[in-house]
């Protein structure tokens, strides 16, 4: 049993530029404190507005005992809400997503709008008020076609991100696209693993055939600095920028989110097995075709890749303690057709191997980290630096919070 006492001298103790001490990894009750202080805390991806094109259209979604509906309402907005009807607190949509006209309680037929208002509630007495029942709100943005919810009473301040999303991903236009594909695998692997390796080329030489084509390893592209300690990179910034194409590296104050674009190696101008365009129409209003791919963080659920012909997107759950959900997007322009502009098998197999390996690498990586010999080792400087920076952002963030609530209880 580890108390939020112990899981706080444990942060405090740990070696800066090793990997995170065995119970942060395995433990149900460290689990359950990433759960509480940064979870629900924290602004999640759940969907982008382009899974949700229609009225009634909705995706459910799980965070730790939280169920939450993510809809499009009947005026064009998304909203979040609790998945638990207010009668007696059954949940109301099991599927993972779905189309309604209202949102109806399958225990005793509750019905609330889209917009979360209860409409009907059969017998309920003269002194019923319905306005007093409506569907718990969850907070819901839009950030440039990339919707995030927010557990907490209070939502942190995600102005900075929205503008700078509007800038970096507004070229994308995500509004106008559609999915072409999506895939959902489970890895049996704590969350923090699966970003820690999103957050490192270093394994990809030996481990990623298909990426490797046309993604970049050098670690000055890759890691947690700016693409312009590349000269590669610099030229791409530069020749980007000249265009009007956002591509400079830019990282919030806290360092949890991050947008810099990058370029393909050689010729290629997309993620297919010859480096050609998947997709034979641009989205949005990319300039030019080998534009690179932008690459954008979230912290602690998402990253991302956009690119002149797709876009693709990448939304992690936690499960359990040592088990995780990945959902990859696939999105493509909206009038584009499968067959004619593009060929999903072509479009997809880089990121559907590359996916596929990096579970079986997750998953060796958790069951290593739960035997009795396992001790943090440490991480390159040059080849690790991005894992560093989010190992730094999530003991720092998990410290900051527990902090807080020790200070709270002593008020």
């Amino acid at each position: 049993m580890y108390s939020d006492a112990d899981i706080l001298s444990l942060l405090m103790s740990r070696r800066p530029g090793y990997s995170l001490p065995q119970p942060f990894y395995t433990d149900s009750d460290v689990f359950q404190a990433d759960l509480a202080h940064i979870w629900q805390k924290d602004w999640v991806f759940a969907v982008c507005s382009a899974e949700l094109p229609k009225t009634g259209n909705y995706v459910t979604m799980q965070i730790g005992a939280y169920s939450v509906i993510v809809v499009r309402g009947a005026d064009g907005v998304i909203r979040a809400f609790h998945n638990s009807c207010r009668h007696r607190g059954s949940r109301i949509c099991s599927a993972a997503r779905g189309s309604a006209p209202k949102l109806v309680c399958p225990y005793h037929q509750w019905t609330y709008e889209l917009d979360g208002k209860l409409l009907w509630a059969r017998e309920m007495g003269a002194d019923f008020n319905p306005g007093d029942h409506g569907l718990k709100t969850v907070h819901c943005i839009d950030v440039s076609g990339m919707i995030f919810i927010c557990l907490a009473e209070i939502a942190p301040d995600a102005s900075g991100l929205q503008r700078q999303a509007e800038r970096y991903l507004g070229p994308h236009d995500l509004g106008n696209l559609k999915v072409a594909h999506q895939s959902t695998i489970i890895e049996k692997g704590n969350w923090k693993l699966v970003l820690e390796n999103n957050r490192e080329c270093y394994h990809c030489s030996g481990s990623h055939p298909s990426l490797c084509r046309t993604f970049p390893d050098d670690p000055n592209l890759v890691g947690a600095d700016d693409a312009s300690t590349s000269n590669v990179g610099k030229q791409h910034v530069e020749r980007c920028e000249n265009a009007g194409l956002p591509a400079k590296y830019v990282i919030s104050p806290n360092e949890q989110w991050r947008f810099v674009r990058i370029p393909f190696l050689g010729e290629a101008v997309s993620y297919t097995m010859d480096g050609k365009a998947a997709v034979s129409k641009r989205i949005g209003t990319v300039p030019f075709d080998n534009a690179g791919t932008c690459l954008f963080f979230n912290y602690p659920n998402t990253w991302n890749h956009f690119l002149s012909d797709q876009v693709l997107t990448f939304r992690v759950l936690p499960i359990g303690p040592m088990e995780s959900e990945v959902t990859t997007t696939w999105l493509v322009h909206k009038d584009a057709q499968e067959g004619v502009d593009y060929d999903l098998e072509r479009l997809t197999e880089v990121w559907t191997h590359t996916n596929d390996e990096d579970r079986r690498i997750v998953e060796e990586n958790q069951i290593g980290i739960c035997s009795p010999a396992y001790e943090p080792g440490p991480y390159s400087p040059v080849q690790e630096s991005g894992v560093i920076q989010f190992v730094d952002w999530y003991a720092a963030h998990l410290e900051t919070s527990l902090l807080g609530r020790f200070r709270v209880a002593a008020e």
